[in-house]
């Protein structure tokens, strides 16, 4: 007896599948079977009273209090940052930078010279930055998860408490949560933490993408039900169907266990180029923010990488970088491949990803607004400048000939835009694509591959703007999944218009880390798919176990289904994974 599923109409709320059994369904984020008792993580700190008077009336010393606690929380994630590597080494980075941020500190301090305690002050300020988060919407409110994990870290820090999240496990555990921070993500141990749920979260969440970091099964965007799940209880999480099953049958458990462990042994011991049981071969390729993670990833499965986010290379500038110093960073990701397909992504700036340099001071909706291609608009200079670049690291390189640098632009709406970019790059002998991230690009895509030489599929925002749903809304988590079958109709478009022109199409969003829609996307067309570099084993195991022609079943099951968890089922069902 497999686990029941609950409608998701019903708001993830619980159905019985045995008796005593409780099963929930959640968005799947990272596919796999995890089953231990379950563990929470340690509860966050009570907060303090507002407005909370100094004990003493000391101020100096209050403020000295004030920063060595916030002091002591930077370093010790800072500290945790030399024991990872990749996404999870940067965000530990990013979250520590944060703790030490000036302008929080600044209200902060405000606030205890006006005799309030460092531990109210502490909340007040971060409270505030909160707020503008939320207000700037799209992927800045997920920084406010960060924000109150600093804020709760602080607290502990100044009342001498233990540091509030992961809880100290010695033998396997399914770790629960409201939500994580990425602090406690990226310091999971994939040993003892077998499986994770989070109540809250979405798809494209530092989570979610940590957890597909370390290949820990995965599920977000459980609900309230989560809270029935008491620590001690054992508990199934299937990371692909993304089902909860507390209680489950034994058996049943055992049975689905074992079956990962069948599949993990098949992508352990997958190696080689992605390619279908039938030799159709498709590109897997890494997505990198440096040239570190570059570096790791060609020691690993990936051909070459299908998306370098040059943006992440200069969050924290002041100043535009220089084109020398551009060049210098982009070669060490250009020389760790030096005969392979490498993706730039010029600069997309803005939303989630602000650059000093280059952004607007402020926008209602940036989601919406004057990002990646769109700030060259009113600064065709930094665009130009950011290709200058690129041709000079790839000369830096010892690229040419057979191994060309491909270049794409983030946010393209229109045919205008693409014109403009592909002849700025053809003029410095780069290969010129754009990003299909938005709707219009995808219902213009054949007129756009006339002028450019590939496409790109970012599912993740392609998703949020086709649906009109905050990727990092929790409510709508069901929305902003990239199985939508009105999404895998815009790809369906484009990859159309790529075999009428003859113009790769690939993918380099989330939904390309996902095995089962890989599939999906190979029948559809696509033919690269780019991934955290952790994903390609499992991405290139499944396509081995299926040809072409299931794919292509596969995709139109998946585009004749009403709903997400329809397609998916749909798609099980036509690859006989059930």
């Amino acid at each position: 007896m497999s686990p029941s599923m609950s409608s998701p109409d019903s708001d993830n709320s619980s159905t019985s599948s045995a008796p005593g059994s409780v099963s929930l369904q959640a968005t799947a984020v990272v596919p796999g079977v995890g089953y231990a008792p379950a563990v929470w993580v340690r509860p966050r700190p009570e907060l303090p009273q507002e407005g909370a008077a100094i004990v003493g009336g000391d101020v100096d010393a209050e403020i000295e209090r004030f920063r060595a606690a916030a002091t002591a929380v930077s370093e010790r994630l800072a500290a945790r940052a030399t024991q990872v590597e990749g996404n999870a080494s940067e965000v530990l980075l990013a979250t520590s930078k944060l703790t030490l941020d000036r302008g929080w500190h600044r209200a902060a301090v405000k606030e205890i010279k006006a005799g309030v305690a460092a531990e109210s002050a502490t909340m007040s300020a971060i409270e505030k930055f909160v707020e503008m988060f939320k207000a700037a919407g799209g992927v800045m409110a997920e920084r406010t998860t960060d924000l109150e994990d600093i804020r709760d870290r602080v607290i502990a820090e100044l009342r001498g408490d233990e540091e509030p999240g992961l809880p100290a496990v010695s033998e396997a555990s399914v770790l629960l949560a409201d939500d994580l921070s990425p602090a406690d993500t990226a310091t999971l141990d994939p040993e003892l933490f077998v499986a994770m749920v989070t109540s809250l979260g979405g798809p494209t969440s530092h989570t979610a993408i940590i957890a597909r970091q370390l290949g820990v099964p995965c599920a977000v965007a459980a609900g309230a039900g989560l809270n029935a799940i008491e620590s001690g209880t054992l508990t199934l999480v299937d990371g692909a169907k993304g089902v909860i099953t507390a209680n489950p049958d034994p058996e049943d458990a055992r049975a689905a266990v074992a079956e990962a462990e069948r599949m993990a042994e098949k992508i352990a011991a997958w190696s080689g180029l992605g390619r279908t049981a039938d030799g159709e071969h498709i590109q897997l390729l890494a997505n990198v923010g440096d040239g570190n993670a570059a570096r790791i990833a060609a020691e690993g499965a990936a051909e070459g990488i299908g998306l370098f986010r040059t943006e992440l290379c200069f969050l924290s500038a002041a100043t535009e970088p220089t084109v020398e110093h551009q060049a210098d960073i982009y070669a060490s990701v250009l020389k760790a491949f030096p005969e392979s397909k490498i993706v730039l992504r010029t600069l997309d700036a803005g939303s989630d990803k602000p650059l000093a340099f280059a952004n607007l001071d402020h926008e209602d909706n940036p989601a919406l607004g004057v990002r990646g291609l769109r700030i060259s608009r009113s600064n065709s200079g930094l665009m130009e400048r950011q290709l200058d670049a690129i041709a000079l690291a790839a000369e830096k390189a010892g690229r040419g000939g057979d191994a060309p640098t491909w270049v794409m632009a983030p946010m393209v709406a229109t045919l205008e835009e693409a014109e403009w970019f592909a002849d700025l790059c053809r003029r410095r002998g780069l290969t010129p694509g754009a990003m299909i991230e938005i709707p219009a690009a995808a219902l213009m895509s054949h007129d756009l591959m006339k002028v450019l030489d590939f496409v790109s599929i970012g599912t993740n925002d392609l998703t949020q703007y086709a649906m009109a749903a905050d990727r990092l809304s929790p409510h709508l988590a069901y929305l902003t999944d990239p199985w939508q079958p009105a999404v895998l109709r815009l790809i369906d478009m484009a990859c159309r218009s790529g075999k009428d022109s003859d113009t790769p199409v690939g993918v380099c969003g989330e939904a390309a880390a996902d095995p089962l829609l890989a599939c999906v996307l190979v029948g559809l067309g696509v033919t690269s798919l780019s991934a955290a570099a952790t994903a390609l084993p499992g991405v290139g195991a499944q396509l081995a176990e299926v040809t072409a022609a299931q794919c292509a079943d596969a995709a139109r099951a998946a585009l004749d289904a009403s709903d997400a968890d329809g397609a998916r089922a749909a798609v099980r069902a036509v690859l006989r994974l059930e």
